[in-house]
């Protein structure tokens, strides 16, 4: 377990908090692999009806950490892009209990993409949606280019997947990958009283309804493993490497 994800069992729910303020909680390779073993190790624990996906009040995630991804970018040893990202990925695609999201400010890429695994998403009035990836020279991942325009529909996936258009939170719940939206510091408590309705419901009825509605788990893993493919290649293009190279430039100025 890493210091910056906290995972906390309460009553049947299981909390799942990202904590990493100073970074607005950037995606580590540790903290993936935390997230994915405490999403493995609820499958098949009867005691866990549902999970929370949090970053606590005034932000989600930033997405990957940006440093990991331009050392990929310029790796050239062959070896598998982001590993402990694409098994959270596959804990995401594999997992059978009802995932709640609580987006309390900013969502991007991952932070973004991940949603479309999840059952239930509430957002903040503040919060905002991003998927960078094209501007960094990438493609879309997490399966998103599979569940975003089944949820959305065609035009709206492609306005945020590959023009990147930032969507607010209402904008969002009119797309429909969020379910309400909420004043700011109050998604967990939202987040917790889905959790408790999700909890009085017969628990297999919910399983398998929950399976009936989803894509079935090996189509969203092959496609994560096609944009995978892809997006590790593209972390080699002349057209990514570049990109970072300005985007660190920039931070530095």
């Amino acid at each position: 377990m890493t210091e910056h994800l906290i995972v906390t069992d309460e009553d049947a729910t299981r909390v799942i908090t990202m904590r990493r303020p100073e970074k607005k909680n950037a995606l580590t390779q540790d903290m993936y692999r935390a997230m994915s073993d405490a999403i493995d190790t609820a499958q098949n624990n009867p005691k866990i009806r549902c999970l929370i996906i949090t970053g606590g009040s005034g932000v989600f995630t930033a997405g990957n950490d940006l440093d990991d991804f331009l050392k990929a970018g310029t790796d050239t040893s062959g070896a598998p892009r982001a590993s402990n990202a694409t098994k959270f990925l596959y804990s995401l695609a594999h997992n059978v209990k009802p995932i709640i999201a609580a987006v309390d400010g900013i969502a991007i890429g991952i932070g973004t993409t991940l949603l479309f695994h999840c059952d239930y998403v509430l957002a903040s009035t503040t919060a905002t949606f991003s998927t960078p990836f094209i501007q960094l020279g990438l493609v879309p991942e997490g399966a998103s280019s599979l569940l975003a325009p089944r949820t959305m529909g065609h035009q709206r996936a492609f306005g945020m997947l590959v023009m990147g258009h930032k969507v607010s939170a209402e904008q969002a719940r009119e797309a429909g990958f969020v379910n309400a939206v909420v004043a700011p510091g109050h998604t967990e408590e939202e987040a917790r009283k889905a959790a408790r309705e999700l909890c009085a419901l017969p628990a297999e009825a919910v399983a398998l309804s929950r399976k009936l509605l989803r894509p079935p788990s090996d189509e969203i893993v092959r496609r994560i493993d096609q944009e995978s493919h892809l997006f590790g290649e593209r972390m080699k293009s002349e057209e990514a490497v570049s990109a970072f190279q300005r985007f660190f430039q920039r931070k530095r100025g």
